[in-house]
């Protein structure tokens, strides 16, 4: 193709002096192409690092702020640049930097209850956010929602993030992801881990398709990879991404243990090791509803939990009895001494740890 066939953007930008933008657009690293009319230039067309921009004397609009890409930024300034059209240029980083912050730690309960209305989020999920606060953006924890069933409108993509969870709360959806085979289905009660910049893809769903996801940091880039095709031809399940290897747990293949609190077992995802000790996901039930009392506290960062049955009463060192129903989720800061009581033999918990080794302990 060439070059007079394709199409093309032009920014356009005012000018009081056109002799000066043109000078300082060329030092900052623009090229000029075409100006017109010879005689009294009014405008000048010019381009660099993939814009073209068009500075016109006779435009009647307000300067316009430029992002300018770079991982270099001291070959242009310490600080942003204003040219003498005023146009503002933001020199920005070109690689994305995943930053984490600092854990705020905070006791908080999310209800079902609560009537908090579903979001639509990308590709027409409906999202719910299990923890509003999100701990000073270290984590966010959603339930999520797909209503009707049936291919998801999804493209290739990944994440740039620390670590990040998909359980399959109610129904199934189908999967994809790269260099681990072919497509899959997660039914209710599997999860998978989505390793740093992994990239794949949502097929298809059920009806009324419902997983819990979680994400850290809260605020993480989303990239589309319009190049590659799923699945790719390897199959690389020991590949790490990251430091990270890519872990689906499956319910019907799993084992029963004792879990860290009396009273209840749990199945081990094997999720602490495939990140590499960033997290671990426990799913937990009860054995009895008549346990011995128990004040416990526990030292990791973050300790969320989902109820995904049952329900029961939480009781936390200073903070008033919670009654909490399938659907609820609640934080744990570390040290904070707590007790679960009066709960319903049905009860089943999704319990997600960072990092993923942590020690309990037992009060009474």
């Amino acid at each position: 193709m060439s070059k007079q066939n394709y199409t093309q953007t032009q920014l356009v930008l005012p000018s009081q002096d056109l002799t000066k933008d043109i000078v300082y657009f060329t030092n900052l690293g623009f090229q000029l192409n075409q100006i017109f009319p010879s005689d009294d230039p009014a405008v000048a067309i010019m381009s660099g690092f993939g814009q073209q921009i068009y500075i016109d004397k006779n435009a009647n609009c307000n300067p316009p702020t430029l992002h300018l890409l770079t991982d270099t930024p001291e070959k242009f300034s310490n600080t942003d640049l204003i040219a003498p059209n005023g146009t503002i240029i933001k020199l920005l980083p070109k690689t994305y930097q995943l930053h984490t912050p600092q854990t705020q730690h905070k006791f908080e309960v999310r209800k079902l209850t609560n009537n908090d209305p579903w979001v639509v989020g990308r590709a027409g999920m409906l999202y719910r956010d299990l923890i509003p606060d999100r701990l000073g953006g270290s984590i966010i924890a959603s339930h999520i929602n797909i209503p009707n069933g049936g291919p998801v409108p999804d493209v290739v993509h990944y994440h740039t993030i620390g670590f990040q969870l998909i359980f399959c709360y109610k129904g199934w959806v189908k999967l994809v992801y790269e260099d681990q085979g072919p497509p899959f289905i997660l039914k209710a009660g599997d999860c998978v881990t989505q390793p740093p910049e992994i990239r794949h893809r949502v097929l298809e769903s059920s009806d009324n398709l419902e997983v819990i996801e979680i994400g850290v940091p809260a605020e993480h880039m989303t990239t589309i990879d319009h190049d590659m095709r799923l699945p790719t031809k390897e199959f690389r399940p020991e590949r790490k991404f990251q430091g990270q290897t890519f872990c689906r747990h499956q319910l019907e293949e799993s084992e029963w243990n004792k879990w860290r609190i009396d009273g209840f077992e749990y199945r081990e995802t094997e999720i602490n090791s495939a990140t590499n000790n960033v997290a671990s996901v426990h799913i937990a039930r009860a054995l009895t509803t008549n346990p011995t009392k128990q004040v416990i506290s526990h030292d990791a960062d973050i300790l969320f939990t989902f109820v995904m049955k049952g329900n029961l009463n939480l009781l936390a060192e200073n903070r008033q009895e919670q009654k909490l129903q399938k659907g609820d989720a609640f934080v744990i800061p570390p040290n904070m001494k707590y007790q679960m009581t009066n709960y319903s033999k049905d009860l089943e918990l999704l319990e997600v740890s960072l990092p993923g080794t942590f020690k309990t302990t037992h009060h009474i």
